[in-house]
């Protein structure tokens, strides 16, 4: 068998798992961000269980891009499933605010428990999260607060990789199917750095303008020193453009009213995760 048959067959014994784990439920909410592995995740459920079955759930707070709550609300009707959004204030833990390596535990732990409640509420069976097979919890630590408050992942269940859940979403004729990633805002400041509302707000907006009005939709901005300087990560093709003198003198200018004094631009480009890159050299950051 050829490889591409191969995989292709690989993933159908994924979805077919998947479908039969949904299967199983009565019903279920799903923790919708409107991401790729959310929207994919939602979509299913719909399928199998009928839409009448099946609830979406967004939680909002800072973390979340303005434009991602748009898209969650657009996506929802799209899929013509019900969707609730619901405030989570994660903001006012200190544990979470110090910003440890244990960050993603505490404001899945917060979000999690505002979303059983509307789950029990609602007379609901089941809590979902997104989550796939590449998803370690060594290093989500979301993961962890997740599984100890029972809720199911599907996806991860079913052994589908992100690559597959994206091909899944193609075969499905989601809209999603090629949306770059987006992870939590937090996931911009370095550990050890608190987490603020303006922080937050601060890195949302200028990912904002650069997707929108520098062409950028695979873009990171990178907030180190409580904000005073950014690190721009873009795709390796995209180095070029950023660097042409007009687009660059734009977006140093654009940045700088946004309150960074410093704007720097990673050469190595975008990448998932590498704040990673240098905590063991610079004490525990990410």
């Amino acid at each position: 068998m050829a490889s591409d048959e191969w995989q292709v067959t690989e993933l159908t014994h994924k979805e077919d798992r998947l479908r039969y784990l949904i299967g199983e439920l009565a019903s279920v909410a799903v923790a919708f961000s409107g991401g790729g592995d959310s929207t994919c995740l939602l979509a299913v459920c719909c399928e199998v269980l009928g839409a009448g079955r099946v609830l979406a759930l967004t939680a909002c707070s800072p973390s979340l891009p303005p434009e991602e709550l748009a898209s969650a609300r657009s996506l929802a009707a799209y899929l013509g499933v019900s969707l609730d959004v619901i405030p989570t204030g994660e903001l006012n833990h200190p544990a979470y605010v110090r910003n440890d390596e244990q960050r993603c535990f505490y404001c899945q732990h917060e979000r999690i428990a505002a979303m059983w409640e509307v789950v029990q509420h609602r007379g609901l069976a089941t809590l979902a999260f997104g989550f796939t097979a590449d998803d370690d919890s060594r290093e989500r630590p979301g993961i962890q607060a997740a599984l100890e408050r029972g809720v199911r992942m599907p996806l991860r269940e079913a052994m589908l990789r992100k690559d597959e859940v994206r091909a899944l979403a193609l075969r499905l004729g989601l809209p999603t199917h090629d949306k770059p990633s987006l992870a939590c805002l937090a996931s911009r400041i370095p550990f050890g750095e608190p987490i603020t509302a303006e922080a937050l707000t601060q890195v949302a907006q200028a990912e904002a303008w650069l997707r929108q009005e520098v062409g950028l939709p695979q873009v990171r901005v990178r907030s180190y020193h409580r904000g005073t300087m950014a690190r721009l990560e873009v795709e390796t093709d995209a180095i070029v453009q950023v660097a042409q003198q007009e687009v660059r003198e734009r977006i140093v200018a654009r940045l700088r009213a946004l309150g960074f004094v410093y704007v720097t631009l990673d050469l190595a480009g975008f990448r998932s995760g590498s704040m990673h890159e240098g905590r063991a050299a610079v004490g525990g950051n990410r």
